[in-house]
């Protein structure tokens, strides 16, 4: 009887122990709110809309790690994005339909070098960037973000991708991505044909550096994407401004520096990026340069509120001619831990004329938020009110 106990005992508690060294977690965010925009769509009339995923966009997901001995880990993170207005699967449009299309991954961490992640992942420019925008710092979120996100600063998602990424070393970090086309005899990418521009492939490569020490930070990041319309997601973001098709852009390459200072109960931060369209052969012979310049603040009154202010500079050019200025207001109020509240303003003038067409306003990181022109005028007001809730 006494070995018979004695055997249990000793499966019981390496039954505690296997489980110990393993662990899923389920986390989430819903942020919905009421939003008002002045100029929307193409009949440039005002319109007020339940919006979805405007300071951070709506997901739930699953990340795990099993310890597996000696400092090594293996990792994953499965993260599914959906509207909180319909229920529907977020990046996913007509043609595919993604069930984790914000993140998919797996692969294995080590202390003291890094890890190494295998799936759809973000590039370098989103893990790096984004901490030095007023998007990333404040509830403007994607509002706040530039024209469509062309620069690739919050939805750069990249397929059949390979990552790494190091560890903290004295407060310097970095990494690298490659995202693999998956077609046969188009190692660097293919384009797709027809009207519908289908059996194209992505092909895309990314670098990022990082130093985060005390109140200083300092980052900078590149990515290079072969035939992004093949990626799942993208457009030129600025349509509705320049002659370039999103089809025929061959390369889009953008580079970026963002640096960060926090004093007390305040934070500031700037960021500069540089992105070019280049068009495939035959299609036009200009590109397209777009140039963001940003600096913003954010100020807690108390624990739970907190405002912040943003401003963009952003500029067209080469195949397009033209300025954007933008400015961002933010009033937070948390709730609780997981809950907040919060109210934000947004204006944005564009001036500039390609070919006899004004340029027009665009708020926001997508064209989705306010019509699939953006504006039909040169400048744009919205205003929104929402609530967020972490779980």
């Amino acid at each position: 009887m006494n070995k018979r106990i004695l055997v249990a005992a000793v499966l019981g508690s390496i039954g505690v122990a296997a489980h110990a060294q393993s662990s899923v977690t389920l986390y989430g965010l819903i942020d919905a709110g009421v939003s008002y925009v002045n100029h929307a769509g193409a009949n440039s009339k005002s319109l007020t809309k339940y919006d979805d995923g405007v300071a951070q966009g709506s997901r739930w997901g699953l990340k795990g790690n099993e310890d597996l001995g000696g400092g090594l880990k293996a990792i994953f993170t499965l993260e599914s994005g959906f509207n909180s207005g319909n229920g529907t699967l977020g990046q996913s449009n007509a043609t595919t339909q993604r069930l984790f299309g914000r993140q998919a991954f797996v692969g294995l961490a080590k202390d003291g070098m890094g890890s190494v992640t295998f799936g759809r992942q973000y590039s370098m420019s989103t893990d790096v960037l984004a901490n030095y925008t007023t998007g990333g710092n404040t509830v403007a979120g994607n509002y706040a973000f530039h024209i469509n996100d062309v620069d690739q600063l919050t939805s750069s998602r990249v397929d059949n991708a390979i990552k790494f990424t190091s560890a903290n070393f004295a407060g310097v970090t970095f990494g690298a991505l490659y995202g693999f086309s998956n077609q046969a005899g188009a190692f660097a990418g293919a384009q797709g044909t027809g009207s519908s521009n289908s059996g194209g492939s992505a092909r895309t490569y990314s670098f990022g550096l990082n130093y985060a020490a005390g109140p200083i930070g300092v980052g900078a990041a590149f990515t290079d994407i072969r035939y992004p319309s093949q990626q799942q997601g993208f457009n030129t973001g600025i349509s509705n401004v320049s002659p370039i098709s999103s089809a025929n852009v061959k390369e889009l390459r953008t580079f970026g520096l963002g640096a960060r200072y926090l004093m007390g109960p305040a934070a500031f931060w700037a960021l500069w990026t540089n992105t070019r369209l280049v068009q495939q052969p035959g299609t036009g012979s200009t590109n397209l340069v777009f140039d963001a310049y940003e600096a913003g603040a954010k100020y807690s009154f108390t624990p739970a509120l907190t405002a912040g202010l943003g401003y963009t500079y952003m500029h067209l050019g080469d195949a397009a001619k033209g300025h954007f200025n933008q400015v961002d207001l933010s009033l937070d109020y948390a709730l609780s831990k997981r809950t907040d509240v919060y109210v934000l303003g947004i204006y944005q003038n564009a001036a500039g004329n390609n070919g006899g067409t004004a340029v027009q306003a665009q708020i926001g990181d997508s064209t989705s938020y306010f019509g699939p022109s953006g504006s039909n005028s040169q400048s744009q007001v919205a205003a929104r009110v929402g609530i967020r809730h972490k779980f």
